[in-house]
């Protein structure tokens, strides 16, 4: 099996991914999966598309990731793996789908407005 490559995006995070055959090991910008998000809740969020396929053992990934937070960060690796394992075969798209690991998820910050401290809070009204 050549290398599949993938890109996932969540906020300001960018994900991308190289997936070949192999044991298992996940690398992320040249750090181990567990030294990179010690969280099991992150490594969990990363491992939800292989755990649901049962092809946790069988890929190694690589992955060159920068911007956003670790939130971020780690929804974008679960979305680049999940376009990659579709792209090794396609007949898990359903599966995936069905779990939400296949779409993008739009939402990111709004945007600070001219004359408001944030995007949304207003200055204190004073009536005199």
């Amino acid at each position: 099996m050549e290398v599949i490559n993938a890109l996932g995006r969540r906020k300001r995070a960018v994900a991308r991914i190289f997936v070949s055959e192999g044991t298992g090991k996940i690398t992320i910008n040249k750090r181990d999966l567990a030294e990179y998000f010690p969280s099991t809740i992150l490594q969990y969020v990363v491992k939800q598309p292989l755990n649901k396929l049962g092809a946790a053992e069988k890929y190694d990934i690589k992955v060159n990731i920068y911007g956003g937070g670790f939130t971020g960060q780690s929804q974008a690796v679960r979305l680049a793996i999940a376009r990659a394992l579709v792209k090794i075969n396609a007949e898990d798209k359903a599966a995936l789908r069905a779990e939400g690991f296949m779409t993008r998820d739009p939402r990111s910050v709004e945007r600070k407005k001219p004359g408001q401290p944030k995007a949304r809070r207003r200055f204190q009204f004073s009536k005199r």
